[in-house]
């Protein structure tokens, strides 16, 4: 079936639409051999589309899945462990390069479904110590948008810290706090309750909000990210995970420009 280049690059990963236009008006798109044209159509299955010299990989589908991590469960990809003597992931008594005391963490691959490890990948990451709304998708266009902070796309997680905190450390954290010489974006923050408040971020740095409340003096006893973007789902059972409904993927890729 013919189709917009633009829309085969988007659909294979490559780039978004928008970026698939550049690439296709920078000359570095062709389609049997020759430069394509903007607005030119192509079949995937038939043609040979390349890109930058390098031929498409066949189509693939596009998969999106959220999880609501619980505490206790590391955000990694790697592979189930195979160290002598594990109890938890040891299947096959083998030797690995993993250190015993990461092969005894639980890991969000372990929570996968057998047919879903190694084909999605968690969208950037959540601690240890911090439970909430982790997207898995096997989209590298959308999971570049939500991770890299250039793209100001928002998330928003619940915080409880140890004791009641006044309204002028909330300002000080919306202003931005300086961590490791540099200051951190503009937040927004909703107040809930003496110890706990929303706060809105549009960036991700490493333990970002419990450094925040450190330097502030306060230790965050939870943390819960609620929303990535558009998606929330306040009723996902912790440890479970689900596919987006079609509504669900298109306002998400709607809200970083994919779509």
């Amino acid at each position: 079936m013919l189709e917009r280049l633009q829309k085969i690059l988007s659909a294979r990963g490559i780039a978004s639409r928008r970026k698939a236009e550049e690439y296709i008006a920078q000359g570095l798109v062709k389609v049997n051999g020759k430069i394509a044209s903007l607005g030119e159509k192509a079949d995937p299955m038939k043609d040979l589309i390349e890109v930058d010299g390098k031929v498409l990989s066949e189509r693939q589908e596009m998969l999106y899945f959220a999880m609501n991590k619980p505490v206790g469960v590391e955000t990694s990809n790697i592979d189930r462990c195979t160290v002598a003597g594990c109890t938890l992931h040891n299947k096959n008594n083998k030797r690995a390069t993993l250190q015993p005391a990461t092969c005894n963490t639980r890991t969000v691959r372990d929570l996968l479904p057998e047919d879903l490890q190694g084909k999605i990948f968690p969208v950037g990451r959540l601690d240890k110590d911090s439970s909430g709304l982790l997207l898995f998708t096997n989209d590298g266009v959308l999971a570049y948008r939500l991770t890299h902070p250039k793209f100001d796309h928002e998330k928003e997680y619940e915080v409880t810290v140890d004791r009641s905190i006044p309204a002028m450390s909330l300002k000080h954290i919306e202003r931005g706090i300086i961590l490791k010489g540099k200051q951190t974006k503009p937040a927004k923050i909703i107040r809930v309750s003496p110890t706990t408040f929303r706060l809105i971020l549009t960036e991700g740095r490493n333990r970002q909000i419990r450094r925040m409340c450190q330097d502030l003096g306060y230790t965050v006893k939870e943390l819960k990210r609620v929303r990535i973007m558009t998606f929330q789902d306040a009723g996902l059972p912790s440890g479970a995970m689900r596919v987006l409904s079609t509504r669900e993927r298109i306002a998400l890729l709607r809200s970083v420009g994919l779509a």
